[in-house]
This record gives C-alpha cells, structure tokens and sequence, in this order.
C-alpha cells in the first residue's frame, strides 16, 4: 500500500487473483499496447513521470496503467464513472503497486473524495475520460496546475468541455485530444460503443431485439455504431439528430429518422448518445407508450431528464439489477435503465479489449510524446500526431497478419506534385 490509503478493503483484496486473470485475458487482444509495453520496459520513456489516470477501472484500463507503469511512470488511478469499476481489478492493480481510488457504486462525494486523492500524488501528466480531472485542477486544485506539463483526454464528451475552456482563454495546460485519432473514434467509438451498448441493455433486461422499434438519439461515430449494431439484431432503427447532415447521413444508411416528438411516440428502447442535456425530456416521456426502456450510453447521466422522470412518477420500484421501474399516473410504466449511467459500463464490461487496444495505444503514445516534448505546448487541444495514430493503424494490422501495399518513391512524388500527367 502506499502512503496514499487505497479504497480496497479485506473483501476487495480477496478479489484480487481474478482480477489478474481478467486482465491477463483482455491483454491476448490488445497486442499493440502489448508491443508498446516491451518497448517501454526496455526504454523507460515515462521515468521520472507522475500520472494521474480518471478512466473507468477495467481490464483494459489495466493494462494501460501496467504500460505506463512499465515505462517508468508512477501512476495512480481513480474511477471517471461511479458505476463502471470493475472491483475485481481495482484490487489486482493495488497489488501491482498502483494506487486505485475506486469502488463500483460509489455515492458523488465518494467519487470525488477519489479524484482528490488521485491528485494528491502531484501529476505531471493527466489522462480523463470526460475531463473530471482536468476540471478539478483547473476550479479547486490550482496549486498543482504549475507542475502539470500536459493531459491526454479520451472521449467526446469531455473535448466538448475542453474545447469550450479552451475558447473562453481558461485552458491551463495543452490536451491531447485521444478521441480524434482515427484509430480511437472510427473503431472505439463505432464498433465497441455499438457492440458493448447491445450488450450492457441486454444484460440488464433479457429482451429480443428483432422486431423491436429502437430510437438511437444522436448519430456521431458512437450513434451509427449503436444503430448498426441493432438494425442487424433485427430492429427498427429510428434516428434523432439535430445536425442535418448527420441526419442526411442516416437516411441514406437506411434508417428512419424524425423529431424526437414523433420518435416517443412509437420507440420501444430508447439510447441517448449525444453527450447534451436532456436529450429526452419530460415532454417526451409523456407521450411514451406503456413499458418504454430508456438508456444511456453517453458519458454523464445528463442527457435523459431523470429528475422530471422521478417528479412525473406516482410510483418507482427496482424490478431489476439495473432496470427501475417508473409508474405514472395513468398506470403507464417506464423504465429507466443503469441509473441513466453509461449502460454498456453499468451492466456489462464496456468495450471490447481489441478496439481499447488501440485507443489505450494512442494513449500511451501521446503520454510519451508529450512527457519528452523539449518545449511546452500552449495550452490548447491538439490532436494525436499523424504519425502516432497512422503507427497504431500498422500495429493492429500486423498483429492481425495483414499486410498492405506502400506507394513507391514514383508515385509518392506524382501524388505531391501539382503537374498531374494525363
């Protein structure tokens, strides 16, 4: 244990040896974070580096941290969701000398008792899955902010929050936006967003998905994943959009798509996916129709008005694990899913260790990049290198067996040249 006290009690620590073979298991499909941790045990280009992680505790965070620790770095971690930690790995990472503040189901001052004690190990670099770190240093940890030489943020929810810190002048240190590499949002985002949402409504409730009239609201990379993914269980997609040509977008990939008025009026599964607020509100909820699922895979447990839900209900019961059940006065029952919490981390493991691998590699890259940078960035939002994502791409395709064609030095040249030959 460390000086800092983890939040792993007796019970927890018993669950340690599972929590190892979890993350022994996850790390056969994450070869390139695999490839990157030999690299960093033989290099060391994190020493000397203090991190501060707020990343939802799972088997593939694990292997991050245990990269970053390979490499040198002292790492500590907290949960970036009260619902997401995997206990079992929370208490195996302690025992692999990484301090970890997290328990699942932890109340809100719990979690943020958490982030604080995270921090108090004096980062030097920052990596949040929504921004909760970086938003803590910047309102009520000050004092650490001149020791900070940079983070890496994953998701899209939380660049929307530094973007917008970033163009009101209030950014204290850059950010490498993780999200936007090709290889994190295009993979990550589409393909294990849809598939571990699938799976964490499916856990929660046993239902059939073919047949069923399922309302994806919004349609970014997680949206198309999420609409993908349930159109070839045999549902009824309907698409809500706000953006025109994301809209457009999703009525030529065959979807319905409509206002959210007219989608309440006839969805039977509802999955929020925008990263906004109240992207189903009490208006909503009002025209549903008698057992309605409402879930969330966005990142906060913003974007359905979960407080109009509970002041509309006459009566509210947990029917089961993650499902509560909401009866209004006219006897309709709606039933909101996980807390309104990311469902695919709520009741079920998140997203496959293959496509974490490579937004964890984008991750451990960065962190090095931006740890052995000679000059300080601004503090802005950058994105990931070019040729860090473009090296995460090869990785995955060689550990996959796959080769492909490279340009000779011929045509590289003709691509460049503004003397195109007929």
């Amino acid at each position: 244990m460390s000086q800092h006290s983890t939040q792993c009690d007796i019970k927890d620590a018993a669950l340690a040896p599972e929590g190892k073979l979890r993350i022994e298991w996850a790390a056969r499909e994450m070869p390139v974070l695999r490839l990157i941790r030999d690299r960093f045990s033989r290099d060391l280009p994190l020493k000397g580096a203090t991190i501060a992680a707020c990343l939802h505790v799972t088997t593939e965070t694990a292997n991050l941290v245990l990269t970053l620790q390979g490499g040198g770095a002292e790492v500590a971690l907290c949960a970036s969701n009260p619902l997401s930690t995997q206990d079992d790995v929370a208490a195996a990472l302690v025992e692999y000398g990484i301090p970890t503040y997290a328990i699942k189901g932890e109340d809100n001052g719990t979690y943020y008792k958490h982030i604080h004690a995270t921090l108090d190990h004096r980062p030097h670099l920052t990596l949040d899955d929504g921004a909760d770190l970086l938003s803590t240093l910047h309102t009520e940890r000050t004092d650490l902010l001149q020791g900070i030489i940079g983070g890496m943020e994953e998701t899209t929810t939380g660049i929307i929050r530094l973007r917008s810190m970033a163009k009101a002048g209030q950014l204290k240190y850059p950010v490498i936006s993780v999200n936007d590499a090709d290889t994190k949002h295009l993979f990550d985002n589409r393909y294990g967003t849809g598939q571990s949402t699938i799976d964490g409504i499916t856990r929660a409730t046993n239902i059939l998905w073919a047949g069923k009239k399922v309302v994806v609201c919004g349609y970014g990379w997680c949206g198309r994943g999420l609409a993908m993914r349930a159109k070839g269980m045999g549902s009824q997609v309907i698409v809500m959009e706000v953006d025109p040509i994301r809209a457009l977008e999703a009525v030529m990939d065959g979807y319905q798509v409509m206002r959210m008025m007219d989608a309440a009026r006839i969805g039977d599964i509802f999955v929020t996916i925008t990263g906004g607020l109240n992207t189903i509100d009490k208006h909503h909820i009002e025209i549903m129709k008698d057992g309605a699922i409402l879930a969330n895979s966005g990142h906060f447990n913003v974007e359905i008005n979960i407080d109009a839900l509970k002041a509309m209900a006459i009566q509210q019961r947990k029917i089961r694990t993650f499902v509560q059940e909401y009866t209004l006065p006219d006897a309709r029952r709606i039933f909101l899913l996980g807390e309104g919490r990311l469902i695919n981390l709520t009741a079920a493991e998140g997203h496959p260790a293959s496509v974490m691998d490579m937004s964890f590699a984008n991750q451990a890259l960065s962190a090095e990049y931006m740890f052995n940078l000679k000059t300080k960035l601004q503090p802005e939002v950058y994105p990931v290198l070019r040729e860090i994502d473009q090296e995460v791409g090869r990785l995955k395709l060689h550990s996959m067996g796959i080769n492909i064609d490279k340009l000779t030095p011929e045509q590289a040249q003709y691509l460049e040249s503004w003397e195109m030959g007929t």
